[in-house]
């Protein structure tokens, strides 16, 4: 069953976050995840959104998003994220 970590990030750091996004890239496509949303332009219908950009990677499974979540490369480069952006990031399971 697919699953997909999702990140609703408020950027404060661009540049930081960009060296981020370009090592991540990478690491997500060895790990199998092919990217569904990458940013773009969000149009709030209902309620309140406090994060203006959101990420949607897709992997084959929950197990396979774990492995590169907690993956040692992964680790590694996690802190530029988190130093750079505030936000909330999850694993969901498809239905």
């Amino acid at each position: 069953m697919a699953a997909y970590i999702v990140a609703q990030l408020k950027v404060h750091d661009p540049a930081m976050f960009y060296r981020y996004r370009d090592a991540v890239t990478p690491l997500v496509d060895r790990f199998g995840g092919r990217y569904r949303v990458r940013g773009g332009e969000l149009e709030v219908l209902e309620g309140d959104w406090p994060y203006p950009r959101l990420t949607i990677i897709e992997f084959q499974s929950k197990d396979a998003a774990r492995l590169f979540y907690d993956s040692p490369e992964y680790q590694k480069i996690l802190p530029l994220r988190q130093n750079s952006a505030d936000g909330t990031v999850v694993i969901v399971e498809s239905a």
